[in-house]
């Protein structure tokens, strides 16, 4: 690992938050593993106000950045001084995730292989009570000059580095890191690290493709290259299958989360890929399925969702307990004069205990036509199958910022979801409308939607009023 080259960097910024705060100043060191080979530092205007504690914490000043340089105007040198580098950052994330994020305000993509010197020094001096940037600059007795000033804590930076350096554990440890726990060994022979690397770290799903260029494995993640990474770092059963029978693999960007995981299902039940194992649902095991009975009547069940029985009975619906599932199913045997029978409450010979009470036709002992009583029952099965009872445009982040992803569901069901410029938002669901990509829905999809809803309130929900036009919709 010693011929490699190391951006080692730190930044000041206005805040926490990278999509919404902005860097004030920049230091990057580049390393050969043995000695500094550059250096590059500056304060960066970041064309917002920099709040008092900032300033308290790193000296930096409105004043002092005021004729700094634009990151604009500086970004290029940042390619230019980290290229065939390995960033290198003490929490790697909040630095590469800031940087990043100010490229992408520019239209760019910004990738590099990471290092973080808060994980590597874990596992090379295993014990401390802290791995703090402070912490260890007092437990190692590194000299500081000036603390959370950009260049001082990259120095302070550079000589941990340099220790772990000097221990061959930390160098092993250090490549391990480098190469996201990937052993070369198992990665299949037409991808190398570094097409693993040149995978964006963005929401969307991944196709892995055969030799013929077929689709034998989809799957969704929050960043794309950790999770295609986790595929090859470990010996399983499924990473040696992957490694069989993988030679490309290509993705597409969603932004949204809730979009990945609905276009996942979509892939996955069009394409069919043979690597995918069922989906397994944790948050809705229990089904109400329907059949044919040998009389030619729909009949209905709920129970317990198996993988097994996933793929081989007609879901309707789906519910978090079975108390759900059978409570539903009451309801619509009531509301639709099903027979008890044929909704699995009752068994036995004769006619129902409901015939008796007038509130069954006798479909049970065929005093009513298979026709007739299936007109009911699929009415019944489309109030089971509606999740909700409005029709609304859920609006999510996109794949850049000047973008927002739509999902739509009408009369209660899951239809698709488009793109849409933030600058070009509509005020009438008519035009809101023609953003969707049409999809078709089916019970997973409305979990999706349900279970994302629930876990996400502050997510914008538009309804589709009577007038269609859209209110506060910015």
């Amino acid at each position: 690992m010693k011929d490699k080259l190391y951006a080692i960097i730190d930044i000041e910024t206005t805040g926490g938050r990278a999509t919404r705060d902005k860097i004030t100043e920049i230091a990057i060191v580049v390393h050969d593993g043995k000695e500094i080979i550059d250096t590059f530092e500056t304060l960066i205007n970041p064309e917002c106000q920099i709040p008092y504690g900032i300033t308290k914490l790193t000296g930096i000043s409105q004043d002092m950045v005021e004729g700094a340089p634009r990151f604009f105007e500086i970004a290029k040198k940042v390619v230019e001084i980290t290229k065939d580098a390995i960033f290198v950052a003490h929490n790697v994330r909040f630095d590469y995730t800031f940087i990043r994020e100010e490229f992408a305000r520019l239209g760019f993509t910004y990738t590099r292989k990471q290092l973080c010197t808060v994980r590597l020094s874990r596992k090379t001096f295993p014990g401390l009570k802290s791995y703090s940037l402070g912490n260890l600059i007092k437990h190692f007795k590194i000299k500081v000059e000036d603390r959370h000033r950009a260049m001082a804590d990259t120095m302070a930076t550079v000589e941990l580095f340099e220790k772990i350096m000097n221990i061959e554990k930390g160098v092993e440890d250090l490549q391990d890191m480098v190469n996201m726990g990937i052993k070369e060994a198992l990665l299949p022979p037409n991808i190398s690290l570094d097409i693993m690397h040149a995978l964006p770290e963005e929401v969307g799903i991944y196709y892995f493709h055969d030799i013929f260029g077929d689709v034998v494995y989809v799957g969704k993640s929050i960043n794309i290259k950790k999770r295609v990474a986790q595929h090859f770092s470990k010996k399983t059963e499924k990473a040696l299958r992957l490694q069989k029978y993988v030679h490309e693999i290509t993705f597409e960007l969603t932004g949204s989360e809730m979009v990945a995981l609905l276009l996942e299902s979509y892939e996955i039940k069009r394409l069919r890929p043979f690597i995918n194992r069922a989906q397994r649902v944790q948050h809705f095991p229990y089904m109400v399925h329907k059949y044919l009975n040998e009389d030619g009547y729909i009949c209905f069940e709920a129970e317990k969702a198996t993988k097994k029985s996933r793929s081989n009975k007609d879901i309707v619906a789906e519910f978090p307990k079975i108390r759900s599932a059978k409570s539903k199913l009451e309801y619509v045997k009531k509301a639709f004069q099903l027979c008890p029978k044929y909704t699995n409450f009752e068994k036995g010979d004769g006619p129902c205990f409901d015939y008796h009470l007038k509130q069954c036709e006798g479909a049970c002992i065929h005093l009513e036509s298979p026709e007739e009583y299936n007109g009911r029952a699929e009415l019944a099965i489309d109030y089971l199958s509606t999740i909700f009872e409005d029709s609304f445009f859920v609006v999510d982040i996109g794949r850049n910022q000047d973008e927002c992803s739509v999902i739509l569901i009408e009369n209660g069901n899951y239809r698709g979801f488009g793109y849409l410029e933030k600058d070009d938002f509509p005020n009438h669901t008519e035009a809101l409308r023609d953003s969707i990509k049409a999809y078709p829905g089916n019970p997973e999809t409305n979990r999706i939607i349900r279970k994302h809803l629930a876990e996400n309130p502050k997510l914008k929900v538009i309804e589709i009023p009577a007038n269609s036009v859209v209110n506060d919709f910015k």
